[in-house]
């Protein structure tokens, strides 16, 4: 969700709805790591080191009512997502559009669960360069 001026979000951006979404990486999808006779396209990974080391997005949640799938019926959920903002020259090169919008201090993480929006809006903004770096794909368990 990058466009929270949208009266779609508005309801959202109440300090009701504000969660962090808890991740040591995130992938985007590259085509231009696609080789000759590859009939997916592979992922570029990127975290704060080679150690992955954990952070968080700034996140939304809320409960819903609905289905999740078509063949379920309708029930009680919560759901989330997060927020986007323009890429940082880090991910630009793979996504051009948007980058989550990435928390790695206590201060941040804080300011963004108790701040009023008008406050926690500034956190809407590419995370710097130097902190983010890509790397190669995390081991899949067997």
């Amino acid at each position: 969700m990058r466009r929270t001026a949208s009266a779609h979000w508005r309801k959202w951006l109440s300090p009701e709805s504000p969660c962090l979404v808890a991740v040591t990486s995130f992938a985007e999808p590259d085509p231009a790591g696609r080789k000759e006779g590859d009939k997916r396209t592979p992922n570029a990974w990127f975290a704060l080191s080679e150690d992955r080391p954990l952070f968080v997005f700034a996140g939304l949640w809320t409960p819903w009512h609905g289905k999740r799938m078509a063949r379920e019926e309708p029930d009680d959920h919560e759901v989330y997502g997060f927020l986007t903002t323009e890429p940082n020259s880090v991910v630009e090169p793979i996504h051009k559009k948007a980058m989550p919008v990435i928390l790695t201090t206590e201060d941040e993480m804080t300011a963004w669960l108790t701040e009023p929006w008008e406050e926690a809006k500034k956190l809407q903004r590419p995370l710097p360069d130097e902190k983010l770096m890509i790397v190669d794909a995390p081991d899949v368990p067997e």
